[in-house]
């Protein structure tokens, strides 16, 4: 039991009956009348984001999640199929709940997020930054370096990203997964 002087962005709390956790929190006191917290939530289960306000002082249930890592194995029709690193067991999400999944590719290693009194997955985090090689673009012009222009390029996960003009297929980029952006061309040791 916590009460709204604990919220903190990624605070799990039980209400209405499920899982949400705090994406932002403000305090406010007004000049009259009594001092409230205003709060954006997102459903553990769903991803859906809404508007909350509770009173100061209020006393909510929190849940205990955990962040559990998992290897990508691969994706059909039942959706995205992952493999605990600890246990090796294997585990499927719809495709709603894993967060940046055009990012994601064999292999790769994220964490799940999992209600720890239930065992039940819930979500997965991703790495703010990937790096991933470029399967298809046009090709790049010398000298297209200096006019800030891009052009589509497909990444190896599927993804889809606005690149520089002189990025080619086979370059490895680096690509923000919050914004999908171009960040920089990764230069690999041969």
């Amino acid at each position: 039991m916590a009460d709204t002087s604990d919220f903190r962005n990624g605070l799990t709390l039980v209400w209405n009956g499920d899982l949400w956790t705090i994406i932002e929190f403000m305090h406010v006191k007004p000049g009259k009348g009594g001092a409230f917290v205003r709060t954006k939530l997102r459903n553990a289960r769903t991803g859906r984001v809404v508007d909350n306000t509770f009173r100061a002082g209020e006393k909510v249930d929190t849940a205990r999640i955990e962040r559990r890592a998992h290897q990508f194995l691969y994706e059909d029709d039942l959706g995205l199929h992952f493999m605990s690193t600890d246990s090796y067991e294997q585990l499927t999400l719809r495709p709603e709940a894993v967060v940046g999944r055009e990012y994601i590719k064999e292999g790769v290693m994220i964490d799940v997020l999992v209600h720890a009194e239930t065992d039940e997955p819930l979500a997965t985090e991703i790495a703010n930054s990937v790096e991933l090689k470029v399967t298809e673009t046009d090709p790049g012009l010398k000298g297209d370096t200096a006019t800030g222009a891009t052009k589509p390029a497909t990444l190896e996960s599927g993804a889809v990203v606005y690149v520089p003009l002189f990025i080619n297929e086979g370059d490895v980029v680096r690509v923000n997964t919050e914004r999908g952006e171009y960040i920089t061309r990764v230069t690999t040791a041969s």
